[in-house]
C-alpha cells in the first residue's frame, strides 16, 4: 500500500511516512494511490466484531507492511478501552416513524467524534517514533505536532498526546472562538508536552498558519513537525470505522437488505470523507448528506460547481462553532477524485495532480473555482446537501428535549437533523429499506450557552448539571496554562523554537 499526494509531485509514500508527515512536501494531501478490496466475507465475517476488532481489520488493509496485523489490533485496542460505552460508537434510535437514528460519537476521553482517531493516531505516533529510536539505539526521533482547532480536534488531540514519549504539542485556537468548555478541555492539561497557542483570529486563520509552517521545508525538517489535523490521512483512515459498524448495527436490527443514509455535520469535510471510502470500498450507502451551518461553501459547492470562499462576508459565527470554517481542507481529497474521473484525460492520475493544483491555485488568488458539469454531477451522486440556520438549529435542539421521550442534541448535531427533516421527502424517493443516520459529533454539555438558549427560550427547564459529564464537573474552575501569540506563522514559528522540548 503507497500513496500518493493530491496535487501530483509526491508519489510512493509508505503509510509510515505520510502519518509522521501529515501534509505532503508539494502542499497537497495525501491518498492512497489504490484503495485495498475488502475480504469477500466481510459482511459476514466482520458483523459482530466490536468496534476494535473491526477498526484493526479496516486499517489492516491500508497499512501495507509497516504494521502487522497484530500490531494494530494492539493499537485499536489501546485506543478504545477509554470510552465510556462498549459499543464505542452507539447507534441510538430518535425517530421510529422515520427511521431516524442518532449515531453517538461523542464516547470518548473528551466527549467529541475526534476521539475516534484521535486516540487511535497518539498511539500511532508514538508506536512509529518508539520502533524507529529502537532500531537507532538511541532517543534521536522526536515529532513537533502542529495542529489548528475550532475546538473538538484541540482537546482530541491533547488527549490523544499528554505525555507521549518524544511528542510535542502546539495547539492554535481562535480567541474567543470556542466554547468555554472545550477551552478549559485544552487548557486546564498541564503535562509539559501540550501547549495551547490562542490566536486572535479565526479557526481558518489558524490553519492557514499551520500550511505555512508545513510549507517551510527546512522549519519543517528541523523540528520534525507532524499533524493531527484532518489533513493527517490516519484520522480520515480511524474514522472509516464508525460508518461499518453503524451499518452493523442496523443490519442486525433491521435486516441485511438495509440502505444507510448518513447525514454529517460538515465543517472541514474529514468526517464525511471517511465515509466516502467506506463507500468507495463497498459499504452499502443510500447517500451521503453534507449539513452545513450558515457558513456553507460545500453546500453551495453542490448547488453551483463553483467552490467559492466568500471572503466578504468571512467566517460566520454561529451556535454550531466546530463548522465554523471558510474553506474545507480536506474536500481537495474529494476534488481529486472528481479531477481523476471526470476532467482528466483517460482518468489520468498524473493529470489530476496538475488540475488540482490549478484549482488551489485559484482558490488562492481569486478566491475560488469552478468545475465542469460532468464533475458536478458526479458529486451529486454520491453527496446530497443542505443548510441549516441559527434560528432553526436552536428549534431543532428545544423540538427534540421537548418530546415525550426527550433527546438533547448538541448545536452541531441539531444541524445534521434538521437538514434530515428537510431532505425527508429526498430521501423517500430512494429505493430499499432506507434508514437515516445521524451523526453526532459532540456531547451536549460541550455547548451548554446554546444548549441553553435553545431550551429555555422556548419555553422549557433544563437543569445543566444534570447531564453533565464527571469530568466537566468543576473544569472550568482548574488552573490553566496557555501562550498567546500574534495571527502570524512568523510568530508562531518563533513560539515554537522557544518553547519545544
Amino acid at each position: 500500500m503507497k500513496y500518493r499526494s493530491t496535487r501530483g509531485q509526491v508519489t510512493g509514500q509508505s503509510f509510515e511516512s505520510v502519518v509522521l508527515e501529515g501534509l505532503a512536501s508539494d502542499g497537497g494531501l495525501y491518498i492512497p494511490e489504490q484503495l485495498p478490496t475488502l475480504p469477500t466475507d466481510w459482511q459476514t465475517r466482520w458483523a459482530t466484531l466490536p468496534f476494535a476488532k473491526l477498526a484493526a481489520e479496516i486499517i489492516t488493509l491500508f497499512v501495507g507492511t509497516d504494521l502487522t496485523p497484530s500490531e494494530v489490533d494492539q493499537l485499536t485496542a489501546k485506543s478504545y478501552v477509554s470510552f465510556n460505552s462498549s459499543s464505542v460508537t452507539p447507534l441510538v434510535s430518535l425517530d421510529s416513524e422515520t427511521n431516524t437514528h442518532i449515531l453517538e460519537l461523542f464516547h470518548g476521553p473528551t466527549f467529541a467524534f475526534k476521539d475516534v482517531a484521535l486516540q487511535f493516531l497518539g498511539n500511532l505516533f508514538e508506536f512509529f517514533l518508539e520502533r524507529k529510536n529502537k532500531q537507532d539505539g538511541e532517543d534521536t526521533h522526536k515529532i513537533t505536532v502542529v495542529g489548528a482547532t475550532s475546538g473538538d480536534t484541540g482537546s482530541a488531540a491533547i488527549y490523544g498526546l499528554r505525555g507521549k514519549k518524544n511528542v510535542s504539542v502546539f495547539m492554535l485556537y481562535p480567541q474567543g472562538r470556542v466554547s468555554p468548555i472545550q477551552e478549559a478541555q485544552m487548557t486546564t492539561v498541564l503535562d509539559a508536552n501540550v501547549h495551547n497557542v490562542s490566536i486572535q483570529g479565526t479557526f481558518d486563520d489558524c490553519q492557514d498558519i499551520v500550511k505555512q509552517l508545513f510549507g517551510r521545508a527546512d522549519f519543517k525538517q528541523q523540528h520534525s513537525l507532524g499533524a493531527v489535523n484532518s489533513i493527517n490521512w490516519a484520522r480520515i483512515l480511524a474514522q472509516i470505522t464508525y460508518y461499518f459498524h453503524a451499518y452493523f448495527a442496523l443490519v442486525r436490527e433491521y435486516g441485511v437488505d438495509v440502505v444507510p443514509v448518513f447525514v454529517v455535520p460538515s465543517g472541514n469535510f474529514g468526517d464525511i470523507l471517511a465515509g466516502y471510502y467506506a463507500e468507495s470500498l463497498g459499504l452499502p450507502v443510500g447517500r451521503l448528506v453534507i449539513a452545513t451551518n450558515a457558513n456553507d461553501i460545500l453546500n453551495r459547492f453542490l448547488q453551483s460547481g463553483v467552490y467559492e470562499k466568500n471572503a466578504e462576508q468571512g467566517v460566520l459565527a454561529t451556535p454550531s462553532p466546530a463548522m465554523d470554517i471558510l474553506v474545507s481542507s480536506n474536500f481537495e481529497r474529494f476534488l481529486w477524485y472528481l479531477a481523476r474521473d471526470n476532467e482528466a484525460q483517460a482518468s489520468s492520475e498524473d493529470q489530476a495532480g496538475d488540475i488540482i493544483r490549478g484549482w488551489m491555485d485559484q482558490l488562492k488568488t481569486t478566491g475560488s473555482f469552478s468545475v465542469s458539469p460532468k464533475a458536478l454531477e458526479t458529486a451529486r451522486q454520491v453527496f446530497w446537501s443542505g443548510r441549516c440556520s441559527d434560528s432553526d438549529t436552536y428549534k431543532t435542539i428545544a423540538k427534540y428535549y421537548a418530546r415525550k421521550q426527550p433527546y438533547l442534541l448538541d448545536p452541531h448535531t441539531a444541524v445534521g437533523v434538521h437538514v434530515a427533516e428537510q431532505l425527508r421527502p429526498k430521501i423517500e424517493t430512494l429505493d430499499g429499506n432506507v434508514h437515516t443516520v445521524c451523526l453526532s459529533t459532540a456531547h451536549p454539555a460541550k455547548f451548554s450557552e446554546a444548549v441553553l438558549k435553545a431550551v429555555n427560550e422556548n419555553g422549557h427547564d433544563l437543569d445543566f448539571q444534570s447531564i453533565l459529564p464527571p469530568p466537566f464537573v468543576g473544569l472550568l474552575d482548574q488552573p490553566r496554562r496557555c501562550l498567546s501569540c500574534d495571527n502570524s506563522a512568523d510568530a508562531v514559528a518563533q513560539l515554537i523554537v522557544d518553547n519545544a522540548n
